[in-house]
């Protein structure tokens, strides 16, 4: 009987898997609904969720990992196409096709149980759905169970349908509506698409086909909306564009939540086949901007022209169809039948802080904050000068930080012209310029007290408003000697809203985690290296700095005193578990710091930004090919001189050979005819008379044998011999 019961239990759970095609799974929204499904247990959306579960999903920002074999075992199988042949395979996915046939396509098709087909990013899917369906009806009789098709489509195909209320237009649309609805003219394929699915699955019994009409999505690394996140984050505009006048009303849902609404039609395979998928706010296009301008962005908003909406290169038509519809709609059946562990519900403005949370993760956009300490001349500006270039950071100097405040104090102090001043917050705008005139002037009184220097309370109070700006918030900072002692760096870094200081041995400072540095950097050297790094700077940089000798020198004796006490400012960094990187840049022996630059960036990491832009990689590869070619160009003009200079000198070589060679012969020229004379005076002396008297003889007498004869003659006629 044990038996049987296990191999019952054993069949329920292979049953209870479920195969889940997903299409383009390297896409925003079908590879976060792929990632939400593949941690999801079948049927999970059956039961009720508690409230002890609801507060636990509250304190979790993303979905977790399925981190196990065996928890995997109950959960949904995603597979799926990728757009693009260069995507990697997403690790959630058991097998993905890139280049695959539609033979091939159907025949993975009819191995899965649920086939889920977003059309909210690629209108050209839209004909591959409505093939991907027909082919599943044509083989329906082949099923050995019944198949769900989910067609995840957008609410553009109700952009133009008329108001269920001529006199109210604020009633918004619901499920039931879905045959009134009427498209905007470039989502034609996306409501024949949706037709085609209804249809199909009117037919079949073991074919179940639903249609969700989902509303701008958002949520992780965002996907429409993602253009405002960027350009606010990285702070590059002073406010974030509205297209026309923004009070037209947006549907929209988390892109977790639509992934929440597929695992309940998948689990509950309800009735209604049409449903709408959208969160419960009624947002504006206003409301979306100003937001993201608020919480990550510049603070402010600037309304322009519809028509220069379509001058912006990183957003599509189809992108700004989605963000000019004017649409309400209510996704009834879906609140009242559905259990969804909704990441927001209540919209996009209300989990602004969540949303901006899972963006920053997901996009791996995390501040980097460093502090740099050292005594006078270690090369503090120089080293922060240069990360701050690499991991496009802020540098923050103390008087650049005290200017541009007194700066801002001025600009709110000083009375504004009429047009430029908006009718809304005027009584604020007052209270600002009279909390400045105070501020300003007791800075001013401060000074003429300190002989120009400004006191801590300040100092700090400027240099926390620095790190606590956006700007620093989104991409982070880089502190240039600044604290200085250890009180500085408590005042700076303590939590404002701070409870009863009860100071307990053991226990560490608290601290605001908001502002606090991640990487503390002690440059340091002897008093002997510094003094000989200043002496021998050009006289145009020590010019107006505090590198005159005796600024200097007492510059250097007030830190060196600052750090002996009990209590220094790297004390204080200890003390709340952040550990100085200690570097001795006198040892590195390198006048440059880039060996204590390279060590702090293998220190700090990879950088935590967008990388560089499109302008950017074109400049870098334009520089870089300049460099290629001036270095071919050299490499080349080195080549040819060296081939000339090796030509001169073989030729040198070669007219040096000659020369030697016709001296050689000349020599033995001489040497020959010094020789030849004994000989030819011989000859001339005793051969030559006799010689010539027989050849004379010998042309007259013309013998038969004239050498013979000349013998003869020669022998009878010899003087010695006579």
């Amino acid at each position: 009987m044990a038996e049987e019961e296990e191999v019952t239990a054993a069949t329920e759970k292979v049953i209870r898997v479920q195969r889940v095609f997903v299409n383009h799974l390297d896409s925003y929204s079908s590879g976060n609904i792929g990632k939400f499904l593949s941690n999801c247990v079948v049927g999970a959306s059956l039961e009720e969720i508690t409230e002890e579960e609801e507060e636990e999903d509250e304190n979790k920002s993303t979905m977790p990992e399925a981190s196990s074999a065996k928890l995997k075992e109950g959960m949904f199988q995603i597979v799926g196409t990728l757009s693009k042949l260069e995507s990697v395979r997403p690790d959630f996915a058991v097998e993905t096709y890139d280049v695959i046939s539609r033979e091939d396509l159907l025949m993975r098709l009819l191995e899965c149980d649920v086939i889920v087909y977003n059309i909210t990013e690629n209108p050209q899917q839209a004909e591959e759905a409505i093939w991907a369906v027909s082919a599943l009806n044509e083989e329906v009789n082949h099923f050995e169970k019944r198949k769900v098709f989910i067609l995840v489509s957008t609410v553009m195909t109700w952009a133009r349908s008329k108001p269920l209320d001529a006199d109210d237009s604020e009633i918004p649309f619901t499920e039931e509506d879905y045959r009134r609805r009427k498209p905007h003219p470039n989502f034609l394929d996306h409501i024949n698409a949706e037709k085609m699915v209804l249809k199909f699955g009117k037919k079949a019994k073991k074919l179940t086909t639903y249609v969700v009409a989902a509303g701008l999505q958002y949520g992780v690394e965002e996907g429409i909306l993602h253009y405002f996140f960027k350009i606010a984050w990285l702070g590059e505009v002073p406010a974030l564009p509205v297209f026309g006048d923004g009070t037209n009303v947006i549907p929209a849902i988390h892109v977790l939540d639509l992934a929440g609404v597929i695992q309940n039609i998948i689990d509950h395979v309800p009735k209604l086949h049409y449903l709408v998928a959208v969160d419960e706010a009624v947002h504006t296009l206003e409301d979306l901007v100003k937001c993201i301008s608020k919480n990550t962005g510049p603070g402010k908003i600037q309304k322009i022209p519809k028509e220069n909406a379509f001058l912006t290169k990183d957003l599509t038509q189809e992108c700004l169809d989605h963000l000019l519809v004017n649409l309400r709609m209510e996704a009834l059946f879906v609140k009242e039948n559905f259990n969804i562990r909704w990441v927001a519900q209540t919209g996009f403005v209300e989990n602004i802080n969540n949303i901006l949370k899972d963006y920053k993760q997901s996009r791996r956009l995390l501040p980097i904050k460093i502090c740099i300490l050292g005594p006078p001349a270690v090369g503090k500006s120089s080293i922060a000068e240069a990360l701050s270039k690499h991991y496009k950071l802020h540098h923050i100097k103390l008087k650049d930080v005290i200017s541009e405040a007194i700066a801002k104090l001025e600009a709110i102090v000083t009375p504004k012209d009429e047009g430029e001043e908006e009718e809304e917050g005027e009584e604020e705008e007052e209270e600002n310029v009279e909390d400045a005139q105070e501020l300003l002037d007791g800075i001013k009184e401060n000074m003429e007290q300190n002989a120009g220097r400004l006191e801590d309370q300040y100092i700090i109070r400027f240099i926390k408003e620095k790190v606590k700006s956006m700007p620093c918030r989104n991409q982070g900072y880089i502190l240039d000697g600044f604290p200085k002692t250890y009180d500085q760096a408590k005042d700076l870094f303590n939590q404002e809203d701070e409870e009863e200081e009860e100071e307990v041995r053991g226990k560490m400072l608290p601290f605001d985690k908001l502002i606090i540095p991640e990487f503390v950097c002690a440059l340091d050297a002897s008093d002997e290296f510094l003094k000989e790094r200043v002496m021998n700077l050009p006289e145009s940089i020590v010019a107006g700095t505090h590198y005159s000798q005796d600024r200097f020198l007492r510059a250097l004796s007030n830190y060196r005193d600052l750090n002996t006490e009990d209590e220094t400012v790297l004390n204080y960094f200890d003390e709340i578990e952040i550990h100085p990187i200690h570097i001795d840049v006198g040892k590195l022996e390198d006048s440059q710091n880039r060996l204590a630059i390279k060590q702090l960036i293998k220190e700090i990491g990879e950088p935590r930004n967008y990388g560089l832009t499109d302008e950017e990689k074109a400049e870098e590869e334009r520089r870089a090919a300049e460099e290629r070619l001036a270095r071919e160009m050299m490499e080349e003009a080195e080549r040819e001189h060296k081939e000339a200079m090796e030509m001169a000198e073989k030729m040198a070589r070669w007219e040096e050979w000659n020369k030697r060679l016709e001296e050689v012969k000349r020599e033995e020229r001489e040497l020959l005819e010094a020789q030849s004379i004994p000989l030819r005076n011989y000859l001339m002396t005793h051969v030559m008379p006799t010689l010539m008297q027989g050849l004379n003889e010998c042309c007259k007498v013309r013998p038969d044998d004239p050498v013979d004869f000349l013998a003869e003659y020669l022998f009878k006629n010899n003087p010695e011999m006579q």
